[in-house]
């Protein structure tokens, strides 16, 4: 159906427990979701419920050109998962190198997923510019950027509306129109917190799509390695994140539909219409 990348700027906006909830909240609209993580922590496996001992991933063994399938992972928590897997920084380096040599390493698989129209594609991307990004990127429908409400990501905004923090090229320019920010850890508590939340609201307009408020009941569902929409459903948390669910696939373009069977003409079934 859709592929959107969920990118930041800078590390510790929350960004993979984000990726956890919102897969979560896709898959209960009655999406089949594929959550990829290409970030080197190997963390999203955690959120949704994977066993500890189970490290084996993607990304990780991307230079030997592994079959994806044999990767994908179904989790307790519902969505499907493609996990990054465990590695060292020599082998994050020479997966970082494969992938800068041949993006289609990882824009192969992507196609062969979203060739299926019911498939939802969430990947968590690392921080900052990164090969993943760079492959995934020109197939995204959506690069959902995660903020936090505070005053260095006010700062970091002319980076992020140029495309800079994505690294050089034309990549800012081309995704450009696909952007979309949403604020995670918003404090309903906290005077800073909420003066930088409206300012950014007011400035960005139609582009953001959602706050998170900030929640302990975020970090108690990584505890118990559940997505917190299950964990604790009524919570702020779960709720904004089910908000913003909602929100994403309204602006998410339509799927395109599936081509008519051509139609014989009764007097000359040789004609097509």
């Amino acid at each position: 159906m859709a592929l959107i990348c969920v990118a930041s700027p800078k590390g510790g906006v929350g960004k993979t427990s984000l990726v956890a909830a919102l897969s979560d909240a896709l898959r209960r609209t009655g999406r089949r979701v594929i959550a990829i993580d290409c970030d080197p922590q190997n963390a999203l496996r955690l959120h949704l419920g994977l066993p500890l001992h189970d490290t084996a991933g993607f990304l990780a063994r991307i230079a030997e050109r592994p079959d994806w399938r044999s990767a994908l992972r179904a989790t307790p928590a519902g969505p499907e998962l493609l996990p990054h897997g465990e590695t060292d920084l020599r082998g994050a380096l020479a997966a970082a190198a494969a992938l800068a040599a041949d993006p289609d390493l990882l824009g192969a698989p992507i196609r062969a997923m979203l060739a299926d129209p019911s498939v939802l594609v969430l990947a968590d991307t690392p921080p900052g510019a990164s090969g993943a990004l760079q492959a995934l990127a020109p197939q995204a429908a959506m690069l959902l950027v995660v903020l936090l409400a505070d005053a260095a990501s006010t700062a970091l905004l002319p980076d992020i509306e140029s495309g800079r923090f994505l690294g050089g090229g034309t990549l800012g320019s081309l995704t450009g129109p696909r952007l979309r920010i949403v604020l995670n850890q918003v404090d309903r508590h906290s005077r800073l917190s909420l003066a930088a939340a409206e300012g950014l609201a007011g400035h960005l307009g139609p582009r953001l799509v959602g706050a998170v408020a900030r929640d302990d009941a975020v970090a108690e569902a990584l505890a118990c390695q559940r997505p917190v929409v299950t964990h604790a459903p009524s919570s702020p948390a779960a709720r904004d994140v089910a908000d913003l669910a909602a929100t994403i696939l309204r602006d998410l373009p339509p799927p395109a539909p599936a081509a008519a069977a051509p139609i014989a003409s009764p007097l000359f079934p040789w004609m097509r219409t």
